[in-house]
């Protein structure tokens, strides 16, 4: 098996649902091809910090450059990474550190804080 073949389930605190993800893909691409959503979705380049998560079990790797403008060396410390630039190396848990917008649930998406006055 290769290593885009073999996949680790991520978990995600606030909504407890999980998905399979390789360790040769971003936990964003891992989460978005299968057509979920839970972590919020921005320019998938690292550039805009919509994807701020921290990590909070299990081990990552870095797929490329992290923005300081979004993740200072003190937060990657604390945990936080942006979830288009790295990928799990084993099971990880996470939580969404912005707003979580639309969590999924049994694979479907529903939503979640929306305030029907706006």
């Amino acid at each position: 098996m290769t290593e885009a073949e073999r996949k680790v389930q991520v978990r995600i605190r606030q909504t407890g649902e999980s998905f399979p993800c390789s360790p040769a893909e971003s936990l964003l691409a891992g989460m978005a091809r299968l057509g979920r959503r839970g972590i919020p979705v921005g320019c998938l380049g690292g550039g805009c910090g919509v994807c701020k998560v921290r990590l909070l079990s299990g081990l990552i790797h870095k797929l490329g450059p992290i923005s300081r403008a979004h993740v200072s060396a003190q937060e990657e410390q604390d945990g936080y990474c942006l979830a288009c630039r790295v990928a799990p190396q084993c099971e990880v848990e996470l939580e969404v550190a912005g707003k979580l917008q639309k969590p999924f649930f049994k694979g479907f998406a529903c939503s979640a804080n929306q305030d029907s006055t706006k």
